[in-house]
């Protein structure tokens, strides 16, 4: 019979728990996983990678309509293979998959596919293919993650109602479609559908866009999505969605009070996420709050032995941070186990970056300009528009900015927020100099290679202090 006690048993595999199960393997504890599903969890399989996978397919036929931008032509009709498009997005998925199946062999961690319930801090029963398991541990990490929140009044079927895991494996194109939220998975679907060419309405609540976002990133994308032919609704509401065989009619309230009825094909529901702490065995073991696992700065719960990390504890919910707390959990727990070599950092939730992978792509770390503010700074904020970066206009992508504020006081970097062609794999040179507690002057002082769109940055933290150059 396989061994069933281990040092740590890591319940659910996306990318808080096979990256803390690496950790505690690579710091020489006897490490387990239980999946009920597919190893990588959501972010592998259904989320972050797929459907970047999707947009990239999205953003070549883009590119390829617009040809004659960039002095070619391409003969005979442009158009998009749905069949085709989805099948090379789950190829992508299953290759990661099978890349974290190869990491928990190359790190000696046992796997147990099925579903695990606790019975106390330290032990679980596991329901799969081989009936039932036992497994004891000296610690268990939570790392079960969340799944999309329906609408109460019209359930995701599938069909004609979506959540982004239908809306990545769609059996048809969608004529018309409504999405329901704009954060990054709301406008991250409709950004590759309205690009594939279906009719796309955008229905936020809020008085704009990405509402997490610094406003001049909300109202530039709300401008751009516009242009490119969504109709974006904001401080609206969708009150009632009747769905029949051939479509969904929904009753949405916009900003006036108005109340309209609207046809679409299809629509998709991105508004929020429901942790996956049900049935657990959770109830007597951890303080909750609305679901969520509440854990201190290194992961623990109320129990001894008992840890939480990712998206079913407290948020942002977003896959880095979830790898991260991974790795503070893991460490925590070597070190309880007498490991005098681990030093545990808890996480630094101003350091966090999000990333959207809508067209234009927006990214940002820190404070806005009106947080800051909030928080009682002076501030110093300073945009550079993409239209003055050579490299920006020689990619034909000169729509976006880079913005910087900073503590006017100290100079401390507060936060940054773009948007733009590949600001996302920007952000991280921002989110680098905020770990290193960086000021102006070391940023103004910071050679940028040209020609490159990061260049941007460099003039958005000079404009912050009235010397930009290109503007």
């Amino acid at each position: 019979m396989a061994d069933t006690n281990y040092d740590v048993i890591v319940l659910g595999s996306g990318p808080g728990g096979y990256v803390a199960a690496i950790r505690c393997a690579q710091l020489g504890l006897k490490t387990a996983i239980v999946e009920r599903e597919l190893l990588g969890g959501i972010c592998l399989n259904w989320g972050c990678i797929p459907t970047k996978a999707l947009l990239r397919s999205a953003e070549i036929l883009h590119y390829a309509q617009h040809a004659e931008d960039y002095g070619l032509k391409i003969a005979g009709k442009i158009e998009a293979d749905l069949e085709a498009v989805v099948k090379r997005s789950r190829g992508v998925a299953k290759q990661l998959n099978q890349g974290v199946t190869h990491l928990m062999k190359k790190n000696k961690i046992a796997v147990h596919m099925g579903e695990g319930t606790l019975t106390s801090p330290t032990s679980l029963t596991v329901k799969g293919e081989k009936g039932e398991e036992k497994l004891t541990a000296k610690h268990v990490i939570v790392a079960t993650g969340a799944r999309a929140r329906d609408l109460p009044f019209a359930k995701a079927d599938g069909k004609r109602v979506w959540t982004y895991r239908h809306a990545m494996t769609p059996k048809e194109m969608p004529k018309k479609l409504l999405v329901i939220g704009s954060g990054a998975i709301g406008l991250e679907f409709a950004s590759f559908y309205n690009d594939m060419g279906v009719d796309v309405t955008v229905v936020e609540m809020l008085d704009r866009v990405v509402p997490v976002e610094d406003k001049d990133v909300s109202a530039f994308l709300e401008k751009s999505l516009t242009k490119q032919g969504m109709t974006i609704m904001t401080g609206a509401g969708v009150e009632d969605l009747k769905v029949t065989d051939k479509g969904v009619t929904a009753k949405i309230k916009d900003s006036k009070g108005k109340v309209s009825e609207t046809e679409f094909s299809h629509c998709i529901t991105a508004i929020g996420i429901v942790p996956n702490t049900e049935n657990v065995g959770l109830e007597k073991l951890a303080d909750m709050d609305r679901g969520f696992i509440q854990i201190d700065d290194y992961g623990r719960t109320r129990s001894k032995g008992l840890w939480a990390i990712g998206d079913c504890t407290p948020g942002p919910w977003l896959a880095h941070k979830a790898s991260h707390e991974g790795v503070t959990t893991a460490e925590a727990i070597a070190k309880e186990l007498g490991n005098k070599d681990v030093h545990p950092h808890p996480l630094d939730r101003a350091n966090i970056p999000g990333c959207t992978y809508c067209h234009p792509q927006i990214a940002s770390v820190g404070l806005t300009e009106a947080k800051a503010k909030e928080a009682g700074y002076e501030v110093k904020a300073g945009t550079f528009p993409f239209i003055g970066n050579g490299k920006a206009i020689a990619l034909g992508e000169a729509e976006g900015f880079v913005k910087t504020v900073f503590d006017a006081e100290t100079g401390e970097l507060l936060g940054a927020h773009m948007v733009g062609a590949e600001v996302t794999e920007m952000i991280q040179g921002f989110v680098v100099g905020k770990t290193l507690e960086t000021t102006e002057a070391e940023l103004m002082q910071t050679i940028f290679p040209h020609p490159t769109i990061s260049e941007s940055m460099h003039e958005s933290v000079l404009a912050s202090y009235g010397r930009a150059l290109h503007i």
